[in-house]
């Protein structure tokens, strides 16, 4: 049984991380694209509105039709959606440049059906592994995750300059295939559905509200991750103006920063496949958040001379990530009975996306007045409170 479930889940995991590869090459390389030919910050925005807003909005409801349906097949499906509008888009740039609108409408699509195939994936992994593998099982998918978010973007900008952003989409259009063409030889059981009634989509979406909000430590934690989401992603597009504005630096040191937080949290996922059973969950993400925010108050307080310092710390803020974002799920996959899982994780992921533009809306304006060195202070000690907050609530439980 043992080595069952690993031969299982190294095919299942084995094809998307051909997904996850170039989705991350195809993100990077459309911003790119559209950072050159456009050079408008306004289309950059409502790019990643449309890249992200429909699976967030989406969330609450697809994850009812999630613990309907066959996730296996939701999977495919979704996959062989995103594929599809990837290659249309391609078919697009190869026969000539699209207009804004077509793009704007095909991230968007591409985004609905994300919001649809990453819950499913997530629903699927503790129907493969047992439950005391969660955590193990979340440190190499933020592994793999780490990995791509660091090669993809290389590789994508590599093919995207040898010849067009066409044949990128092309290549994630294979990536699809590929993961779809390994889930077909995976057995994933079926949960066995909750109700024997003919099903009301209003009650079900009604009753994974009630689910959630029923188990109080996941409720607790989702609360502590929308808080980290808005003082923590900002920090994503802070990172250049940091390393430009206060340090005086040009691209390839706002490079190095990336690659060093990169690899740190390449590092982090492996460590924390080793050490998943050292610790509970709640006290990984309580680490994780002290950690992140120690480095965020560092960053803040650095003086512009020591950039080695600021390149150390991004690697240890890049190491700790993993540490929270795997545990989370894993603790959430442990909370919920299969056939309620869709709809749970649905919210969840809902939540944490939402945090994001009211974080970046929250932080422009303090930037432009305070400079940027106030978000990394601000956001540090907003974090370090809510790491030590967890603690003390799980450890008195």
């Amino acid at each position: 049984m043992h080595l069952s479930w690993k031969k299982t889940f190294a095919i299942f995991f084995g094809g998307q991380v051909f997904s996850i590869l170039t989705s991350f090459m195809v993100q990077f390389s459309i911003v790119w694209h559209l950072t050159v030919t456009t050079g408008s910050a306004a289309v950059l925005m409502i790019a990643g509105l449309c890249g992200f807003l429909p699976q967030a909005l989406l969330g609450p409801f697809s994850g009812v039709w999630l613990d309907r349906w066959n996730r296996k097949m939701t999977m495919i499906v979704a996959d062989s959606t995103i594929a599809l509008f990837s290659l249309i888009l391609g078919a697009c740039y190869l026969l000539g440049e699209p207009g804004l609108g077509i793009i704007y409408a095909i991230l968007a699509i591409r985004s609905a059906a994300s919001s649809f195939h990453a819950p499913a994936f997530q629903a699927a992994i503790p129907l493969i592994a047992p439950e005391n593998q969660l955590t193990r099982v979340a440190g190499w998918h933020q592994t793999i995750l780490s990995f791509s978010s660091v090669i993809g973007p290389a590789i994508g900008i590599a093919a995207y300059s040898a010849s067009s952003l066409g044949t990128v989409l092309l290549l994630d259009v294979a990536g699809a295939l590929i993961a779809n063409l390994m889930l077909v030889f995976v057995k994933i059981r079926q949960p066995k559905p909750q109700v024997v009634q003919a099903p009301s989509f209003a009650a079900e979406f009604r009753q994974g509200w009630e689910e959630f909000f029923a188990v109080k430590p996941i409720v607790t934690v989702t609360i502590a991750t929308a808080i980290f989401g808005i003082a923590f992603m900002p920090l994503a597009t802070l990172f250049p103006l940091m390393t430009l504005s206060h340090f005086g630096r040009g691209g390839y040191s706002a490079s190095l920063v990336e690659a060093a937080f990169g690899i740190g949290m390449i590092l982090g996922g492996a460590m924390l496949s080793v050490l998943a059973t050292k610790w509970k969950d709640t006290a990984f993400m309580s680490v994780s958040l002290t950690v992140i925010g120690m480095t965020c108050v560092l960053s803040g307080i650095i003086p512009g001379s020591v950039f080695a310092g600021f390149v150390v710390l991004s690697f240890v803020m890049g190491a700790a990530a993993p540490l929270y974002n795997g545990p989370f799920m894993a603790m959430i996959q442990k909370s919920f009975e299969p056939e309620k899982l869709g709809r749970v994780i649905s919210l969840v992921t809902s939540f944490t996306l939402l945090s994001s533009p009211i974080g970046l809306a929250t932080a422009g304006p303090i930037v432009d007045k305070y400079g940027v060195q106030s978000w990394f202070l601000g956001s540090g000690v907003v974090i370090v409170l809510t790491g030590m907050l967890l603690l003390l609530k799980f450890q008195r439980k």
